[in-house]
């Protein structure tokens, strides 16, 4: 790529329709598909384009998602010239609101010794595959000014830009009321060209917790995974070194994503079960997401579930959810058989 790309992932949204599962960690960090992260996706894609040196700025519960990428080894990322750069903000946690360009600002420096001739501004919720040296290319072809991603006329919150177009909206943004790209594509009196790139492929944006069951389960299907982990455009993750998974005599699995470490002796079906997780003898998951570590006892029905990391079901336990609405378990809790009287 002759004209470098900068990566800029902003993770600093907050959806309150996700908060059961962003209690206690980032958007950004939400585990996906039984062994990624929702970082995973754009993180990688970047790398695939060429992107040799993304900034990440996050806002809320930020120290999952740190662990999760440590020096970006994983993502060839730990490099002694530019590589992954992680710019926590400085302010109250609390405050729910958007100011990416101050978040920016703080740290303007970074973007001052650049040496990128272009940014792609992206979120961190984005579920898809994609390649964007193309983008790049329309976009300078094209003569514009912005470059919006979108799928289905939907904008998917990504952004190609100049870097000194970037710097200079960061530093006027208190004289023009921007805080972020949003602000900026959606001003009717924008004086800046806006052209968009539209992308074909599979694409989501996880906002909500019926959007995150619902896509998830998705991956069960041939086509989309087929479409999603592509073999020549990988999508990277942390490396955890953990024995293959090991079935019982009496366990049954059907249709099913099931990732390293687990104990399963009872029944899986139409679900995705992440790292570590023991599902005891008698017990039927069913159309569920059961994340790291968490422990299923014996003779426990759980349908149309998420369990978050390192909960615990006692035995005899019955859980039932509904696609528009699953039953979600938040991380670290113990959930037992008399909670169903």
């Amino acid at each position: 790529m002759d004209r470098k790309l900068l990566g800029v992932i902003d993770a600093t949204t907050y959806h309150e329709g996700l908060e059961d599962l962003i209690v206690h960690r980032s958007l950004a960090a939400v585990p996906f598909g039984g062994r990624y992260r929702l970082i995973d996706f754009i993180l990688s894609n970047m790398v695939n384009s060429g992107i040799n040196s993304v900034a990440i700025f996050p806002k809320f519960q930020y120290r999952s998602l740190m662990d999760h990428l440590g020096s970006g080894k994983d993502w060839d990322l730990n490099r002694k010239r530019d590589g992954l750069f992680f710019f926590p903000a400085s302010v109250d946690e609390r405050d729910k609101r958007i100011d990416s360009f101050k978040h920016f600002a703080e740290n303007k420096d970074f973007f001052d010794r650049s040496n990128q001739q272009y940014a792609l501004i992206s979120n961190s919720f984005t579920v898809f595959n994609m390649d964007f040296t193309p983008v790049l290319e329309r976009h300078i072809n094209s003569g514009c000014d912005i470059t919006e991603v979108r799928k289905d006329g939907r904008s998917l919150q990504m952004y190609l830009i100049k870097t000194s177009l970037l710097i200079d909206l960061i530093q006027k943004r208190e004289e023009t009321g921007y805080t972020c790209m949003r602000d900026v594509v959606t001003d009717i009196n924008s004086p800046f060209r806006l052209c968009h790139y539209e992308f074909s492929g599979y694409a989501v944006m996880i906002d909500s917790i019926a959007t995150y069951f619902r896509e998830s389960m998705k991956l069960l299907d041939p086509v989309v995974w087929k479409e999603l982990f592509v073999k020549n455009h990988p999508i990277y993750t942390k490396v955890k070194d953990e024995p293959p998974t090991r079935y019982f005599k009496g366990s049954v699995v059907k249709n099913s994503v099931i990732a390293n470490g687990c104990l399963i002796e009872g029944t899986v079906e139409n679900s995705i079960i992440s790292r570590a997780v023991k599902i005891g003898k008698g017990s039927v998951v069913k159309n569920s997401i059961i994340m790291q570590k968490c422990q299923i006892g014996e003779n426990c029905v759980l349908d149309t579930v998420v369990l978050d990391k390192d909960v615990k079901v006692n035995s005899g336990t019955m859980m039932y959810g509904t696609k528009e609405l699953p039953y979600v378990i938040r991380k670290g809790t113990v959930q037992g058989a008399l909670m169903n009287s």
